[in-house]
């Protein structure tokens, strides 16, 4: 993937400060267990300091009743949580009506990730484009931010006639991560994986899951588990993308989201 992708933290500079250990213990509030606020870290975009201590992020979508009953989409809400089950960040989308119950997987959208502080740290845009393999010159893409405003990169769908596969890029729009998918991304009592790797292909090194939660769960309600992985020494922007990714993949192939 290249030298920018891992570059020791904080915020890829060799040689770099270490990053200083977490002081504070896990929060529980309103039943739900936090994870300890880290400290600032020097260059690191204000809020992503959760990233340089973790190399997994599970999301899990909220039930919502209201989609349960009449089948009418909502906006959906999500916990991203650290793999001791501790929540980082909760994240909702933001999209009209309109688009959420006419375009489909293919709506535009916002989804503002709010950390435990309640602070909006990165905010994804994914702008309406067409979902057709047979339309390759406006395929899907989507921007991260981190703080809103301030772009650190983007994911961009790549045509292919039979496989998934999308590009992470930096801010500049330099390919840094490959992802590909499987043929047939609808599986029964299995996980579906897309591989992360190394801009030529030849490494890789994370993944990017849909978890398969159970016959009746997966009937019967809208409420989706999804896993990233990642190496710990990544830069934290490529980690902040990579969650975009996650979002713009199950968002386009899985139509319950």
């Amino acid at each position: 993937a290249g030298n920018y992708a891992f570059q020791a933290q904080p915020m890829g500079f060799p040689g770099g400060p270490a990053v200083p250990p977490v002081q504070n213990q896990p929060i529980m509030h309103q039943g739900t267990i936090w994870m300890p606020i880290p400290p600032s870290i020097p260059n690191c975009p204000p809020g992503l300091e959760y990233l340089t201590q973790i190399d997994q992020v599970l999301i899990h979508q909220q039930i919502e009743l209201l989609e349960i009953l009449t089948g009418f989409e909502t906006n959906n809400k999500y916990e991203l949580k650290n793999a001791l089950g501790q929540r980082v960040y909760f994240a909702a989308e933001d999209t009209d009506c309109c688009a959420r119950n006419c375009c489909g997987p293919s709506r535009p959208f916002s989804i503002r990730i709010i950390d435990n502080l309640g602070r909006e740290v990165i905010t994804l845009q994914r702008p309406l484009r067409c979902s057709s393999c047979c339309c390759p010159c406006c395929l899907q893409e989507m921007e991260v931010q981190a703080p809103p405003g301030t772009r650190v990169g983007y994911v961009v769908q790549n045509w292919h006639a039979c496989l998934p596969k999308f590009t992470i890029q930096d801010e500049k729009g330099m390919d840094v991560l490959k992802i590909t998918g499987p043929c047939v991304v609808c599986s029964c009592c299995e996980d579906v994986n897309f591989e992360v790797k190394s801009v030529d292909e030849t490494c890789t090194v994370g993944r990017i899951s849909k978890h398969w939660t159970g016959l009746v769960k997966e009937a019967f309600t809208d409420a989706d588990n999804f896993g990233i992985t990642f190496p710990m020494d990544l830069d934290v922007k490529m980690k902040a993308v990579m969650i975009g990714a996650c979002f713009l993949i199950v968002s386009l192939l899985f139509t319950n989201i």
